[in-house]
């Protein structure tokens, strides 16, 4: 027995370490969230304003990140940036969690042609690259942020319809839920009171850890063209519109390069530290 109490012990400290990170990394999560819903009072300046007299300023304590080429101030366009970056990103993570699980349950419940099919669609949206496929759909929609984020959830959705409908075949197959129709529990009651439940642990932390990529995505597909049009700040666009400036005038390509950078280490980190705290495999390590 006193063997095991340096492990028991060791379990203890790795367990609290790993609430540490959760509430670190949550908390900065929240930070950058409540930023972004008070970005306009933040902004020192007005994001849109234009002022050629000032153009291509460098960092001062006027402007912190200077100005780009139309003498907006730079640390303005990247705050007032966060709200449409963070929360299109939020908007595209809830679209394909919710589109992938409603999928992948109707596949796993009711099995069949139906599941055949759609998880050939899905095998086939797994087999091209999935920026690239964004790529092609977003062309064909014509650009725009709203056509940016239809473009990524058309092609992003089969991860979480796998793993809704394995978990589904796992859980249709437990005995309390043979024990629950058998007392005369609907489909939709079995659903929504027993399956999803049982399967939500696995796709919320999926979404966590989605969504530092959906952001990359977004912005990839704005740095394109794709996504968000000028002059509407939002970080990728904005990389986009200075990345000619980049040798002579780095910083107004640096700061929402830096934002994309910092943003999407938090969520990583949040959804890592979501993921080891959901898992009690992973505690102990």
């Amino acid at each position: 027995m006193p063997a095991s109490e340096p492990t028991i012990r060791e379990a203890v400290i790795r367990g609290s370490s790993g609430k540490t990170r959760l509430y670190v990394f949550g908390a900065l999560a929240a930070l950058l969230i409540v930023g972004a819903i008070f970005a306009e009072s933040l902004c020192p300046c007005d994001p849109y304003l234009q002022n050629l007299d000032a153009a291509l300023q460098q960092p001062s304590a006027a402007h912190i990140f200077g100005t780009d080429r139309y003498g907006r101030d730079m640390l303005s366009r990247v705050v007032a940036g966060s709200r449409v970056s963070i929360f299109s990103t939020f908007l595209l993570v809830a679209i394909i969690t919710t589109l992938g699980t409603a999928i992948g349950v109707f596949c796993g419940w009711a099995r069949g042609q139906a599941d055949h099919l759609l998880m050939r669609v899905s095998d086939l949206c797994l087999a091209f690259p999935g920026l690239v496929f964004a790529l092609a759909v977003a062309g064909v929609l014509g650009g725009g942020l709203h056509n940016a984020i239809l473009a990524l959830a058309a092609v992003s959705w089969p991860k979480y319809a796998r793993i809704a409908r394995s978990q589904t075949l796992a859980v249709r197959e437990t005995t309390y839920l043979k024990a629950a129709r058998l007392a005369g529990c609907s489909t939709s009651r079995l659903i929504l009171k027993h399956i999803l439940p049982n399967i939500a642990g696995p796709i919320l932390v999926t979404a966590m850890l989605d969504v530092g990529t959906m952001m990359m995505e977004l912005a990839g597909l704005s740095f394109l063209g794709l996504g968000a049009k000028p002059p509407t700040p939002e970080w990728g666009s904005m990389m986009s519109e200075t990345r000619g400036l980049l040798q002579t005038v780095p910083w107004a390509v640096f700061a929402p390069g830096l934002a994309i950078f910092a943003a999407v280490m938090v969520f990583n980190l949040l959804g890592d530290a979501v993921r080891d705290y959901m898992d009690p495999k992973m505690r102990g390590r």
